[in-house]
């Protein structure tokens, strides 16, 4: 096998493709990415058996062939060669080694036979339809804060991807929760959906995806089964196992009858909650909201170091109310609204509460309160 290709389209495919790769294996050919290359095109592909990125680059290929090396590694060499650099890989078949040659540097690598490279078999896709770029972007940067990272209840480790109605429409939802708090955001239902399983997203899955989209006008290809997912993104195809397990009934824990309602400046709350956080121990993280009549009190108290209050002008016309809230969460909640003007709907210190931005429906985040 023989192979030259430019510098800069192999570190971006290897830059795609080696993240997958888990830093520690212990099966020695998990460690390691399959280059086949053939004709024009270079294939690059890596899996840690539960996750599989393929992309398909342009290539110089005489004669073809494929074998497989260190992920790692490869990319790191690739990654250290000046820009502009032409790259030669060279494999022998007797030899069970891979150089890299690029102007005056040369690299001899260790390989394993591509034959032993395992193959994610993705089966049959029952349903397939197209997303948007920026929708698909969206539904996860607006839930994956929520994701569960409790290994325990591993149904919890994904986003919830489900067909839901909302009035008469069926809608494309997305939920996570971590039990503390739960981010839900909806478009429209692509055609092709109708009638596809709720699936569980993985977590590792999620973060993938959404590196893997750059240009925000492009389209995803988006094909599922019950067991598998599988995006292809311009010339990267990912396909993932689902998680199997039963997403718990998530609608019982959306207040509706909250009936205490605060509006308040979105990037002034963010900023007080976040300076008055500063006194909060690690372990505590809790800020105080005291509410009256158009006035809004945080307050942190720690007893190690200090005490912090803060006071903002707000919307709220409901009987005075006290309500403890781990302050980091509010934080990131408050991070995913995109009005001026922040939501909060509330009803007593122990029960969850509502946040959306003002008017804007198609995303809202629920939040646990503390005891402060």
């Amino acid at each position: 096998m023989k192979v030259t290709v430019e510098r800069a389209e192999l570190l971006k495919s290897l830059g795609h493709v080696h993240r997958v790769v888990e830093r520690r294996n212990t099966i020695p050919i998990l460690a390691n990415v399959l280059i086949r290359g053939d004709r024009s095109k270079l294939e690059l592909k890596a899996t840690d058996l539960d996750l599989e990125v393929v992309e398909t680059i342009a290539a110089d290929v005489a004669p073809g062939g494929s074998t497989t090396v260190p992920a790692h590694m490869l990319y790191e060499i690739v990654r250290k060669l000046p820009e502009g650099a032409q790259i030669v890989l060279e494999g022998s078949g007797d030899r069970a080694v891979l150089t890299i040659r690029a102007g005056r540097s040369r690299f001899t690598l260790q390989t394993l036979p591509d034959s032993d490279f395992p193959d994610l078999a993705a089966g049959d896709m029952t349903h397939k339809f197209t997303l948007a770029a920026a929708d698909l972007k969206r539904l996860i940067e607006k839930t994956q804060f929520a994701i569960s990272t409790e290994e325990t209840r591993y149904y919890l480790n994904g986003i919830y991807l489900h067909i839901a109605a909302s009035g008469n429409t069926a809608m494309l939802r997305a939920v996570a929760t971590d039990g503390h708090r739960l981010a839900q955001v909806e478009l429209p239902l692509p055609a092709g959906a109708e009638g596809m399983p709720g699936i569980i997203v993985p977590r590792k899955t999620v973060g993938e995806v959404q590196r893997l989209i750059e240009d925000a006008d492009a389209e995803v290809a988006v094909e599922l089964s019950q067991g598998k997912i599988r995006f292809a993104i311009g010339a990267v195809t990912l396909t993932s196992k689902l998680i199997d397990g039963t997403f718990p009934d998530y609608a019982r824990v959306i207040p509706l009858g909250n009936d205490k309602e605060l509006v308040v400046d979105k990037a002034e709350f963010e900023a007080a909650v976040d300076r008055v956080s500063t006194v909060s121990s690690e372990r505590g993280r809790a800020v105080k909201l005291s509410l009256s009549a158009g006035r809004l009190v945080l307050s942190v108290t720690n007893p190690d170091s200090g005490s912090a209050t803060e006071e903002l002008e707000i919307e709220y016309d409901a009987d005075p109310l006290d309500i403890g809230f781990n302050s980091r969460y509010l934080l990131d909640i408050a991070g995913q609204l995109e009005g001026e003007a922040a939501v909060l709907k509330l009803a007593d210190p122990g029960s969850p509460t509502l946040i959306q931005d003002r008017g804007g429906a198609s995303a809202l985040y629920v939040l646990m309160p503390m005891r402060v």
